[in-house]
This record gives C-alpha cells, structure tokens and sequence, in this order.
C-alpha cells in the first residue's frame, strides 16, 4: 500500500520532522503498533515537502481496522497529534485525511 502526505513547507518543520523519524528517535510504541497491526514493513520517503509512504502488509489486512486502532491507542494518538503540527495533507485527500492512499497504475 502507498500513500502520500505533505509537510509544511518549512525547512526547520521539515528537518525536526526527519529528526523524529530517526530509528534512534521514533517511539517504540509506535513501531510496536504499526507491527501489532499487521504491517510487515514500513518506508517513508521525502523530496521537497512531500512525502511517499510504502507498506508492505499482511494478507489479510485491513487498514479500517489498523485506523480502529490506533485511534483507542492514546500513545498512537498522542504521537499522531504531534506530527500534525507538521504535517498538511496533499490535495486529492479526502474527509480530513493526512494520508492518502495513492493508486497503483504500474508494477513490474
């Protein structure tokens, strides 16, 4: 699954943004959910203000279920509020979405 996000187009947001994505940096309790969630693995990638993120996932995965969680996860949520100060979504977002999930029009 892929999505896109933006960041606020600042450089020090931008660089504080990366700064906690660092493995060192990140939440433990936020790589032990996505994990407990069924994704497999997890890469983000920037360039400018806009961000690309790959998941790979389980068979059987279900992202309303993943969001279910995450939203009764109060160290989810408290890590989700923080990098909104950060983030903006991309245009083609709907209902308030930060991520949108992009389409897949190639695979080799």
């Amino acid at each position: 699954l892929c999505f896109a996000c933006d960041l606020k187009d600042d450089d020090v947001a931008i660089a504080t943004y990366k700064k906690y994505h660092e493995a060192r940096s990140i939440w433990s309790e936020i790589t032990a959910s996505i994990r407990e969630s069924g994704v497999l693995d997890m890469q983000i990638y920037l360039i400018g203000n806009r961000l690309f993120m790959i998941m790979e996932v389980e068979e059987g995965f279900e992202l309303q279920k993943k969001a279910d969680l995450d939203r009764t996860n109060s160290k989810v949520q408290e890590w989700e509020a923080l990098m909104s100060t950060f983030q903006q979504a991309v245009p083609w977002s709907t209902d308030g979405q930060k991520w949108a999930q992009m389409e897949c029009i190639f695979k080799l």
